[in-house]
């Protein structure tokens, strides 16, 4: 007779209305993810920056503190055995090292999540300069920088940058650019992300797409499974797919964290405990 698995996964990215571009409480996305039949999720809304650095995506540094108190509210009135982890997608950007590093003491941090998000008009204003190969070059060294700057768990959407040009994204031309980022990554041990939010983003694919999730699996990079949610009903959003995809990328496991240590856990064992009816309390 086939066990019922017990909730094993979490999600660990998602907003909250601090960010400005949010919608739910963060008790409402705990409710999901529980219905999903997961395990616990990890908050990871945008990191306060200083001198008003993207204001318009983030809380602001007097926020700080009231996203904490969010979060920890949030955890209080979880169902019993639904955990939830503090944590922060915090930008990468040079020059902001220093800042970061201080920022990501001020708390009991689970995860702190990077992102290269070349969207933004401080980035844009900084390193665009009208060449998109010179702007995809530029994208995948930061991401190179990020890691090995210690101040990440894991690297969100690592290919986020297809998303700037869909239509003449071409993977072929910058795999030497992602091979030299991949190579520079797998020698810091920093784990990278499958973001199922990108099939709703331009470029309709998970970030990162299955030939740069194969180019990880073969360095061995730890990988990890969040949705992205900016509304609670995004919770856990296409977890099963995702976990298929690394399977036939040459994954055999995936990971989450707790108390900024890695945890390994077997996809299959995942897939499992998604399709069991002992997930669903």
């Amino acid at each position: 007779m086939k066990n019922d698995f017990q909730p094993i996964y979490f999600d660990s990215h998602m907003h909250t209305p601090l960010c400005k571009h949010a919608q739910g409480h963060p008790n409402e996305y705990v409710a999901v993810g529980e219905e999903k039949g997961l395990a616990g999720v990890i908050f990871t809304c945008h990191s306060p920056m200083p001198n008003r650095f993207s204001h318009h995506v983030r809380m602001s540094p007097d926020q700080f503190d009231e996203y904490c108190e969010l979060i920890q509210g949030a955890a209080d009135n979880a169902p019993d055995g639904f955990e939830v982890r503090l944590g922060m997608e915090s930008d990468f950007f040079p020059g902001m090292e220093k800042w970061l590093t201080e920022l990501h003491q001020k708390a009991d941090f689970h995860y702190i999540l990077g992102s290269v998000h070349w969207h933004i008009p401080e980035y844009i204003d900084a390193f665009w300069s009208g060449d998109k190969e010179e702007f995809e070059k530029q994208y995948f060294l930061h991401l190179a920088e990020s890691a090995e700057s210690g101040l990440f768990d894991a690297l969100a959407h690592p290919d986020l940058i297809k998303n700037s040009d869909p239509d003449s994204w071409d993977f072929e031309r910058a795999r030497p650019l992602v091979a030299e980022a991949l190579d520079r990554i797998a020698d810091t041990g920093v784990a990278m992300e499958l973001n199922t939010s990108g099939l709703r983003k331009p470029y309709s694919e998970m970030n990162p797409g299955r030939e740069m999730l194969a180019m990880m699996a073969e360095r061995k990079i730890p990988v990890v499974v969040g949705s992205d949610s900016h509304v609670p009903e995004r919770v856990g959003d296409q977890f099963e797919k995702a976990l298929c995809i690394l399977e036939e990328a040459g994954f055999d496991t995936v990971n989450v964290f707790k108390e900024r240590k890695r945890k390994e856990i077997k996809i299959a064992d995942v897939l499992e405990s998604l399709r069991s009816p002992a997930a669903t309390r």
